[in-house]
């Protein structure tokens, strides 16, 4: 997955957005059109509640619970939860610690139901977190990646 991280891992494939592995595991590009997406009111619901339980998660440093909302394949990737924290404190301090976090649409992005949040950084920076979602054999959502985008600079 993507997310934006302050030391500047950049994946060159990836144009306004920085990488980083964040509790989400995606292997495509990033995001570059994103279509409404179909979901109901109740999966938005869900979807919602997943990633603001573990934005709480995150906030209280209880990592078991943070990385328990994570896909198998981000807890496989990272393989513990302290790991997955380190990680998450070093690399994504928007999520991690958000001044501000706004739910936005659901959109579909690389076929895949994906929550766009505005989000304030710890340090007063504004980004669009996308939270591709995957839902697990037995209907529960699970957050599948991150990307985190900064503004688009205004063009005249």
């Amino acid at each position: 997955f993507f997310f934006q991280a302050e030391d500047g891992i950049r994946d060159t494939s990836v144009t306004g957005v920085q990488t980083c592995a964040l509790p989400i595991l995606f292997c495509c590009a990033a995001p570059t059109r994103a279509q409404p997406s179909d979901v109901s009111p109740a999966d938005r619901e869900a979807i919602q509640q997943i990633i603001q339980d573990q934005v709480d998660a995150f906030r209280r440093d209880d990592g078991d619970a943070a990385f328990g909302y994570a896909s198998p394949e981000i807890q496989r990737l990272f393989g513990s939860s302290e790991i997955f924290m380190d990680m998450v404190r070093q690399g994504y301090q928007p999520v991690y610690r958000p001044r501000v976090f706004d739910f936005e649409e659901i959109v579909e992005l690389n076929g895949q139901p994906t929550q766009k949040v505005r989000v304030i950084g710890p340090d007063g920076r504004s980004v669009t977190a996308f939270y591709p979602m995957r839902r697990m054999p037995d209907g529960r959502w699970r957050i599948d990646g991150c990307y985190l985008q900064a503004p688009q600079p205004h063009q005249a």
